[in-house]
Formats: structure tokens, sequence, C-alpha cells
């Protein structure tokens, strides 16, 4: 079986077993999470409520795994954990409930335990499957998102338990977020010295940009829950101005755009993404105050309005899938 009707075929059983594949993880509505921006709140910045109701599989520990169906099946993804576990943490402390505890600390201990070297002796979180992007990523492969993420939950255990492990643990998944990727990093820094976070490691780098400020919130929460050194900062720092900069460059003129694939034809966020976008620039507008994410957020919130820009970008996501999966 090809590649390619391997892929299609397994997208076509997801779909038509939504509530029992990754999908179901995947898909939650995005929704900033309020409370997150009290003083003195450590909740995490989007809800993920419907993540941490999430129905399995689990493994016998209580981690959870993800059933992409067809030729991939069950499976560790550790973006999935540190999301599951974030989630969990959101729900304990609005609901003062220790099963929520224990489930978010499950996830914890799972990315505390699973770090592994990559081949330039960086610890990583691996996927151990290959996955279609338009390039395909061999197992096992790595992901700055991951490492973010994985991060933010890591900073929450470690300022909840004071448990060094966990600490030990966010330190050694922070190197490779400041480490080049021809090093064994995530970092790509182009030719006009901007600072990005690669979800996916690829040649030329891509740039997704749900991935790229899903990882920044791990340093932030990292800088502020863990350390705060000068390493930190300065991508703290680089990134955020990488973002400014260049986030005009995800605007299509009727979209967002998922990443900025160095391929012939443009990559539109599906309907669900270009959502999850309008989240993320609002919370990254919370964060720092930059206009720029505001203005951003508001131009695409039009696009959203207009059934002309939706089926548009539907139809052009199309052909993208089609001529590159």
């Amino acid at each position: 079986m090809t590649n390619k009707l391997k892929y299609y075929t397994r997208i076509f059983s997801s779909y038509t077993n939504k509530d029992k594949s990754s999908l179901s993880f995947w898909h939650e509505e995005p929704k900033i999470n309020p409370k997150a921006f009290d003083s003195n709140s450590d909740e995490f910045y989007m809800t993920f409520h419907d993540k941490a109701l999430y129905k399995g599989p689990f493994d016998d520990n209580g981690v959870p795994m993800l059933d992409y169906r067809g030729d991939i099946g069950k499976q560790y993804n550790p973006i999935a954990i540190a999301q599951y576990g974030l989630g969990c943490f959101n729900e304990y402390r609005k609901e003062s409930d220790n099963k929520y505890k224990e489930k978010f600390l499950k996830s914890s201990d799972w990315l505390a335990d699973n770090l592994e070297f990559n081949n330039k002796g960086l610890s990583v979180w691996m996927h151990h499957f290959d996955w279609p992007y338009f390039q395909l990523l061999k197992s096992p492969w790595y992901s700055g998102l991951a490492q973010g993420q994985g991060l933010a939950l890591l900073a929450r255990a470690f300022k909840e338990t004071g448990d060094v492990k966990y600490k030990n643990a966010s330190d050694k998944a922070f190197t490779p977020l400041i480490t080049d990727v021809s090093n064994g990093g995530t970092r790509y820094i182009d030719s006009k010295t901007s600072w990005w976070i690669e979800e996916y490691i690829t040649d030329p780098p891509t740039h997704i940009l749900n991935g790229f400020i899903w990882a920044l919130w791990g340093v932030r929460d990292y800088k502020n829950m863990v350390t705060d050194n000068e390493q930190v900062a300065e991508l703290w720092d680089k990134s955020i101005n990488t973002l400014k900069q260049n986030i005009y460059k995800f605007d299509c003129g009727y979209w967002s755009l998922y990443d900025l694939a160095h391929v012939s034809r443009e990559n539109p966020a599906s309907t669900f993404y270009h959502s999850l976008h309008l989240v993320q620039l609002d919370i990254m507008y919370r964060l720092t105050g930059e206009e720029v994410f505001k203005s951003t957020m508001d131009k695409w919130k039009k696009y959203e309005a207009s059934s002309i820009c939706r089926r548009r970008a539907f139809i052009n996501k199309a052909i993208f899938k089609l001529t590159y999966y």
C-alpha cells in the first residue's frame, strides 16, 4: 500500500469514527482560560477542559494514548500527554479535586521519565511512529512543540510539589529549544536573525504558527516558575520579536496560513486551526500587550465571519492536501 493510500485510509477511518480516534482529543473547541490572567494565577492559558475529560485509551498507569487508526494505531504522543496534564491541572485548580491532581502528576511523571537522547545527545520527547507532513517525519522524531508543552506542564508540577525531578527534567527539556536545528535542537535562526521554534524538524523549516506559539508559552512558564536566567529570557524576547515581525506573512488575504512551507502553493489553516490562531493571538496580546497581535486577531476574525473566505480556505486547503500529502 502506498504512503498516500495509507494516509487517506487512516484519515477516512479517523473522521468516520471521530469519537474513538485521535481527533476526539485534538479537535477541542479552542477556549481562553480567563483565570490564567488573574494575579498570582498559575493556571494554563487555554482551558483544555475537554482534554481533561478525554475518555481514552489510557495505558495501565493512566497515561493517555491516541488511536490514530490505520497503520499507526495507538501511540504515546508527548504533546497530547502534556496537554492532557495541563487540562487536568486547570481542573484541579478549579475543583480542588485530588483526582485531577493525580492525573496531572501522572502525565508529569511520564514526561520526566521518558526524555530520550537524540542523535546529538540532547534530551527530547520522541514520537515513535512515522507522521505524514508534506515531508514524511520518520520515527523517531522530536518537536519544538512537544518540548514547549512539556515544559509548561513540568513547570507547574515543580511549582506544585517542589519535587526536584520535575525541575531536572525541565532543565533538560529546555536545552533543545535554545539549540539550533543543525545541532539537534528545535531553534532556527533565519537570514534576518529571527528566532523560530520549529514544531516539525524539516529542511527547509516551515514555521508552523500554532506550534511556535504553544511552545513559546512553555518558555514563559519555565522562566516564571522554574528559572529566570539570561538564556530563557533571551529566547522569549527574541521569539516574541520574531512573531511580531513575521505575523503578517501568515495572512494570505482571506484566511490564516498553517505554516510558511517553502512550496508553490500556500497552506491555509483548517477551520479548527484558524480558530486556534485567533485564541492564541488573543492570549499573546494579553501576555505581551503588543497591538500587532490584537489587530491581526481582529482582521482574521473578519475572515472567519465571511462565508466567501471560509469557502475559499476550505477549497484551497483541500487542494493543498491532495497535492502534497
